[in-house]
């Protein structure tokens, strides 16, 4: 196959890709006084399957654009940024181990670390974010700000643990599929 003919094909899955993380933004499950979404979850699978930079643009895209219709306005570009990071860190780390036909225990593990640490990165920034935000929009307090903080912190760690979970079981479920569809060589 060409080489013109793979980049199209790399091109649709990636805008497909972009557009499942859209609209699975639209799903949460309550639990533990939080909501889980699977959103972090397809952030970091986009890394694994496509890569840092082609993650990083499926990750980003499609929730950047989720916030541009859900009315979040500004915050889309924050959000392409934090989102993408997810599936940058997870690609970084994981993308050639999840590559390998026979994944080893080493690859397993960089997998699960990549997963594990993406996750981890948009926390960090999610964290970053509200006490940017807190500062220099809302003008809060030092303590104010670190109560704020303290108050979203265990919903992002459900979430983080929820992504770095479910990704790499998605990922071992997709993968043999796509293979057999003769389309794993195309993304």
């Amino acid at each position: 196959m060409s080489n013109s003919r793979n980049k199209t094909f790399r091109i649709c899955f990636i805008g497909l890709m972009a557009a499942i993380v859209f609209v699975v933004n639209y799903f949460r499950i309550p639990f533990m006084g939080t909501q889980l979404h699977m959103t972090n979850a397809l952030c970091v699978l986009c890394g694994l399957l496509f890569g840092p930079g082609a993650g990083f643009l499926a990750a980003g895209l499609g929730s950047g654009l989720y916030d541009i219709v859900a009315g979040w306005g500004v915050e889309c570009i924050i959000t392409f940024i934090n989102k993408g990071a997810i599936a940058l860190v997870a690609g970084l780390i994981g993308y050639h181990a999840a590559r390998r036909d026979n994944p080893s225990a080493a690859d397993h593990a960089k997998i699960i670390a990549g997963s594990v640490l993406g996750s981890l990165a948009y926390v960090a920034l999610y964290m970053l974010k509200t006490f940017i935000a807190g500062q220099l929009i809302d003008g809060l307090t030092l303590d104010a700000v670190t109560a704020k903080m303290l108050t979203k912190l265990p919903g992002s760690l459900m979430n983080a643990v929820f992504a770095f979970i479910v990704a790499p079981i998605l990922l071992g479920a997709l993968k043999p599929a796509l293979k057999k569809a003769g389309l794993y060589d195309k993304l």
